[in-house]
C-alpha cells in the first residue's frame, strides 16, 4: 500500500460543504478513506475570514474550544490535490501536525491546514479573538466560493485586506 497521510478537515472539506467534492474524487480514485469523526486535543481558534472562509489558527489555548472535523487517510497524489487547493505555495495555509482525539480510539497524532503564520494572529485579533467549535452549516451559508469572488484579488489579498481594516 502506498504511503498515506491522514489529514483532519474541519472547514469547507466536510461532508456537505463546498470543497468536499475533492474528497470525494480523491475516494473515488482509491487516493483518500474517510476515517472517522474527530476534534482537536488542543483548544484551538477556528475563525471566518475574507469570503467565508474558515481558517484554523495555530495560536493554542487561545480559544476554549476544540475543534470538529472529519479524519481522512490520503495517499501522496491526494494530498497533492489537497496542498494545491489550500494554497500551500501561496501563503494561504500551512500543513503542520495536530493531536486529535475520538471517544473510540484515544489520541491520534495526524496534520491539518492551518492559517499561514504570516497572518494567524492578525487574524485572531481582527476576528475579536471569538472562534468557533466547528464549521457549522450556518457558518458555511457565507461562503463565497471561488468562482464567485472578483478575478482582480487573489485570496492572499483578501486576507491581508481583511486583516489591515
Amino acid at each position: 500500500m502506498s504511503q498515506q497521510t491522514l489529514i483532519f478537515c474541519y472547514g469547507t472539506l466536510k461532508r456537505g460543504f463546498p470543497n468536499h467534492t475533492l474528497i470525494e474524487d480523491l475516494i473515488s480514485h482509491n487516493d483518500a478513506v474517510f476515517i472517522g469523526s474527530y476534534v482537536t486535543d488542543l483548544h484551538l481558534p477556528l475563525v471566518q475570514g475574507p469570503y467565508g472562509v474558515p481558517f484554523l489558527l495555530n495560536l493554542p489555548g487561545s480559544s476554549p474550544h476544540r475543534v470538529q472535523g472529519e479524519l481522512y487517510s490520503v495517499s501522496i497524489s491526494g494530498l497533492q490535490r489537497l496542498d494545491e487547493l489550500e494554497g500551500i505555495t501561496l501563503g494561504h495555509y500551512e500543513r503542520l501536525p495536530i493531536t486529535l482525539r475520538s471517544e473510540d480510539s484515544g489520541l491520534i497524532e495526524a496534520e491539518a491546514y492551518y492559517a499561514h503564520r504570516s497572518f494567524a494572529e492578525e487574524m485572531w485579533r481582527k476576528c475579536g479573538e471569538e472562534g468557533y467549535d466547528a464549521y457549522s452549516e450556518e457558518l458555511g451559508k457565507g461562503y463565497v466560493r471561488r468562482d464567485l469572488r472578483p478575478n482582480n484579488a487573489s485570496l492572499r489579498d483578501a486576507i491581508d485586506l481583511f486583516c489591515s481594516q
